[in-house]
């Protein structure tokens, strides 16, 4: 006798072919889920890493290749702009984007501030990478840029909506990459992938940092920490590939100072 779980998966799935609808359940197999990991994997550029935004939670390491920089953008403000004031000190101007502020936390002279999610389309309270850049930019402006980018999950679609001649302006990529937990569901990996292989199209990774507000999870017998902050370096200003970036760095730091730094599993290094 059928138990009950059984016989409602039956009567839904019959309901399903009644009225055309077709349920289906798709799940990563373990391999890709393996591959994806490697794409991730950080090298070591020949660059020494920094720390710029302080200690914790919007602090990052970014390669010490900083000259020439005269612009930064930070989609992703909420109430941190830590990393935005040490560029500041740097002679770094910063463009912010966040709907959900009405200003940053600090104050900083020069830089700019738009009241909007940045996303893969342009309404009211939401705008795309490529208008944000060319509507914040000085006229000629030919230098290249760095960018910050904290968004909550919206950094799939924002980074796949953006043209190509819009990411090779930048130089350095910070970002932060949620919901590595849901990699099992297959749509959701897709995405993932899509965007890591845009990526590395120009760039290769150069730091891994796991975020110690969220845990690791195991997604298919790979360990995969719920969010990462992954710093990109633009393939034409790497100096050698000296193999794998040891990982932890000795600048890291959690980004919670009351818990635990996540370490990144071995499958990561």
């Amino acid at each position: 006798m059928e138990n009950l779980t059984t016989q409602l998966k039956t009567k839904i799935k019959k309901i399903g072919r009644t009225v055309g609808l077709y349920i289906s359940r798709t799940s990563t197999e373990r391999t890709l889920l393996e591959e994806i990991v490697l794409k991730f994997k950080a090298i070591d550029s020949g660059i020494s890493l920094i720390r710029l935004g302080g200690d914790h939670d919007g602090g990052y390491l970014v390669p010490d290749d900083l000259e020439g920089i005269q612009y930064s953008f930070s989609p992703g403000v909420s109430n941190i702009a830590n990393f935005e004031f040490d560029c500041l000190q740097r002679g770094i101007i910063s463009f912010l984007a966040d709907y959900s502020v009405d200003k940053p936390p600090l104050n900083l002279p020069g830089c700019q501030f738009v009241k909007k999610f940045v996303g893969a389309y342009n309404n009211d309270t939401t705008i795309t990478l490529e208008k944000w850049i060319r509507e914040s930019l000085p006229p000629g402006h030919k230098e290249d840029l760095m960018m910050q980018m904290d968004i909550e999950g919206a950094e799939y679609e924002t980074l796949l909506a953006t043209p190509d001649s819009i990411l090779e302006k930048f130089r350095i990529l910070l970002v932060e990459f949620h919901n590595f937990h849901h990699l099992d569901n297959k749509p959701h990996y897709n995405l993932v992938n899509a965007t890591i292989e845009k990526i590395r199209e120009r760039f290769e990774p150069v730091h891994l940092h796991a975020n110690n507000y969220e845990k690791v999870a195991n997604v298919n017998g790979v360990l995969m920490p719920n969010v990462i902050e992954v710093t990109f370096l633009r393939k034409d200003r790497v100096k050698e590939n000296k193999g794998l970036r040891a990982l932890p760095h000795v600048l890291d730091l959690p980004n919670n100072p009351e818990w635990a730094d996540v370490e990144l599993p071995p499958i990561w290094k």
